[in-house]
């Protein structure tokens, strides 16, 4: 740990080196990515899935174009995940709109809301044996990184 410090620290002003950290950080957080993504396969999705049943259950009845636009994926590719989503039951298409008929709402089913969940508490319970094994303040430095990290994850630079 001493050295991950050292060497994200310039060499001159003892000021963090923003690339160095940063060099550091992403292998990291890279890997706990696919370990994470990992225990989505018993589930029966993908991770693309997934990450489409958590944006729907964040944003119901969003149409097509606009969660296209919000996962950065085409059209074509989104039309494709939600056709496997509702033949398994974990999405409705909707046509709420009066004012346009032709809108389709997306909602999770409550089988998608119980994938969702599942998944959660799979990836929670995967952290948390790995947590256990922490010395105390290897625990404590991660619990304190946990709100600049969250400020890293909002921020749209």
């Amino acid at each position: 740990m001493e050295e991950l410090k050292s060497s994200a620290l310039s060499e001159r002003t003892a000021e963090p080196d923003v690339l160095a950290i940063a060099s550091q950080l992403r292998p990291i957080l890279l890997r706990l990515n696919r370990c994470l993504r990992s225990e989505v396969n018993e589930l029966g999705v993908t991770t693309i899935q997934a990450s489409l049943l958590s944006a729907l259950q964040r944003m119901p009845d969003i149409g097509m174009s606009d969660l296209a636009e919000r996962e950065h994926i085409s059209m074509p590719t989104l039309v494709a995940h939600i056709d496997k989503l509702e033949a398994a039951g974990l999405v409705e298409r909707t046509r709420n709109n009066p004012q346009d008929r032709r809108r389709v709402g997306l909602t999770v089913t409550p089988a998608g809301h119980n994938v969702l969940q599942t998944l959660r508490e799979r990836r929670t319970a995967w952290l948390a044996e790995r947590l256990e094994k922490l010395s105390p303040d290897a625990l404590a430095a991660i619990a304190a990184a946990l709100e600049p990290l969250q400020q890293l994850a909002r921020s749209d630079a």
